[in-house]
């Protein structure tokens, strides 16, 4: 049975709030500097450094990397081990250490599973209730990196104490005062950095924005740039020309004038077009736009000439069809001329009566005489019929007569060729009369494997029945 806690606390983290009870009568002094540092606010905005899948998680470092903390005591203190205080499942609350005995400060951790290996070792002052749970296994899912840490770290928003029991601790600053001088010093922070800005940033006044800010009229700012041309071979160090290089006016030559009257004679001069030379301009611009004009116009005329030749021959040639004559004579040369045979398709042709393969357009049959073809056949089939039916009358009269010739005068012996018996043949079959099921049944065994197997298991039950009938016989002597 688990022992009855004193205190409870809610901390509200990224991931969702845990809800911890406190042991405070058996680990008082782990309890008392937990609670002292949570109404310091000491916890807010620390991060969950350290995650061990399947059995841990860490916090409680304000720095976040897990070599530092400190206790509301302003040293480290002992460890509280109680006897019945064991790490017998998840959702334990213990205080972390530097790995040697009684160095606890500020950092905990919650343990994800049953860890027997920490008793004796740890500080166990409270364990985490209800659905809450949860939310600490939620953390130990998270993603992690290096050194056990989370690439995502979650973060303790802050810490409310829903069961103080000890009403007795004073605070060196409650969370509330040490947010506000938080606030206060990256409020103060904010502002030293903007003075500094405005200190240091100079007004550029040749920009057009800062000319309204100015006193007094500016002067004009001159800008100087550095003369390019030897000052030893111009006469007027003062003037505020910029001489042409000597590179770019080509040869030196030999004179005694100064450089600006030299570029000026380099120049050339552009002389002014006369007025006959506008003339003659505007006479060969009129000259091309009436070439081309004429073109298009001779152009036009010969697309509706050939127009009026293609209605035309339309005409003759529906004229002709209707009066049935001949076609044109492009048409007549393209029936005369044939379309030559590749080799496939005479290769195909030999092959196609018996494979009855059938052209498309001029050798395809037309369907009406095959049906005339075989109303021919079933008629002749009629008719030979018919003649049958003469025959064998005609003989039985010639029998009942007695007259044994042959009509015509044909020797009876001689075999006649009718190449038309063919038709009058009828098949005919011998009345079966059971003889040869009979004797398919004789001769041939059918073997159906499932006649077989029930067989054999009909056997079975007969030799086990024979054989039970033979215990009871032996039983009544």
């Amino acid at each position: 049975m688990a022992l009855p806690t004193n205190g409870r606390v809610v901390i509200d983290t990224t991931a969702g709030e845990i809800e911890i009870e406190l042991w405070s009568k058996e680990t008082p002094k782990t309890c008392r500097n937990f609670i002292a540092l949570a109404l310091e606010g000491y916890y807010d905005g620390v991060i969950f450094h350290r995650i061990v899948p399947g059995f841990l998680v860490q916090t409680g470092d304000k720095t976040g990397t897990g070599g530092g903390g400190e206790s509301f005591y302003g040293e480290p203190f002992e460890d509280e081990i109680h006897p019945r205080l064991r790490y017998a499942h998840r959702g334990l609350v213990a205080m972390a250490n530097n790995g040697t005995k009684n160095s606890n400060d500020s950092q905990f951790f919650i343990t994800l599973d049953r860890a027997d290996e920490l008793h004796g070792k740890h500080t166990l002052f409270g364990r985490v209730m209800g659905d809450t749970v949860y939310n600490v296994m939620k953390i130990g899912e998270m993603e992690i990196g290096e050194n056990e840490r989370p690439v995502y770290p979650p973060k303790i928003k802050s810490i409310t104490i829903v069961d103080n029991p000890f009403p007795d601790i004073i605070p060196r600053i409650t969370a509330a005062e040490k947010r506000a001088q938080q606030r206060a010093r990256e409020a103060g922070q904010r502002e030293r950095e903007e003075a500094e800005r405005r200190r240091g940033a100079k007004k550029d006044v040749k920009l057009l924005s800062f000319g309204g800010e100015q006193d007094g009229e500016t002067e004009p700012v001159e800008f100087k740039k550095k003369n390019i041309a030897r000052p030893d071979l111009v006469d007027n160090p003062s003037a505020k020309c910029i001489p042409m290089p000597e590179s770019l006016l080509g040869p030196p030559k030999k004179h005694n004038e100064p450089p600006r009257e030299r570029a000026s004679e380099k120049e050339p001069k552009h002389e002014k077009p006369s007025k006959s030379s506008k003339f003659e301009g505007a006479d060969k611009d009129i000259k091309k736009i009436r070439e081309t004009h004429a073109k298009e116009k001779a152009s036009g005329s010969d697309a509706r000439r050939t127009e009026i030749e293609q209605m035309e021959s339309e005409i003759r040639r529906l004229t002709r069809k209707r009066e049935g004559g001949e076609d044109s004579d492009e048409e007549a040369a393209r029936k005369k001329t044939k379309p030559t045979k590749s080799y496939l398709e005479e290769e195909l042709a030999k092959y196609s009566k018996g494979r009855g393969l059938q052209k498309k357009g001029k050798g395809r049959k037309d369907e009406g005489d095959v049906l005339a073809a075989l109303n021919s056949f079933r008629g002749l089939l009629q008719s030979n019929a018919n003649v049958e039916m003469e025959d064998v009358t005609e003989d039985n009269r010639v029998d009942d007569d007695g007259v044994g010739a042959v009509p015509g005068g044909e020797d009876p012996g001689i075999e006649v060729d009718d190449d038309r018996g063919f038709i009058g043949h009828a098949l005919h079959f011998p009345k079966d009369d059971g003889e040869e099921t009979r004797k398919a049944e004789r001769d041939y065994e059918v073997i159906d494997p499932r006649q077989r197997g029930a067989r054999a298991r009909e056997e079975e039950r007969e030799r086990k029945r024979t054989a039970m009938k033979g215990k009871n016989g032996r039983g009544r002597r």
